[in-house]
């Protein structure tokens, strides 16, 4: 399996999660349609947010950034949120 964490915060950042957070039916559905889902986490954080995606190989995960940049472009240009920061790596562990 293979994750991508995605780190928002600095301007923009809060508005971006408070409209994901509306939204979320709307993002579930497009997550799910990833190939290779395996599960989504999106949590609020002091200056933000984060998301955690896990799908079974790398292909997976680098369509969910691809998704999820198209749908904040589409959606949440006019916020004018930064860029995340994004890590990734292979799971070793993963409990549920």
């Amino acid at each position: 399996m293979h994750a991508v964490v995605r780190s928002y915060s600095g301007q923009g950042a809060k508005e971006l999660f408070d409209l994901l957070e509306q939204r979320k039916s709307e993002v579930e559905t497009i997550i799910r349609s990833v190939p290779g889902f395996v599960s989504y986490t999106l949590l609020r954080s002091a200056d933000g947010g984060v998301t955690v995606t896990v799908c079974h190989d790398k292909s997976g995960t680098d369509e969910s950034m691809r998704v999820a940049r198209e749908w904040i472009q589409q959606n949440a240009s006019d916020i004018g949120s930064s860029p995340p920061a994004v890590s990734e790596g292979s799971v070793v562990l993963q409990l549920s």
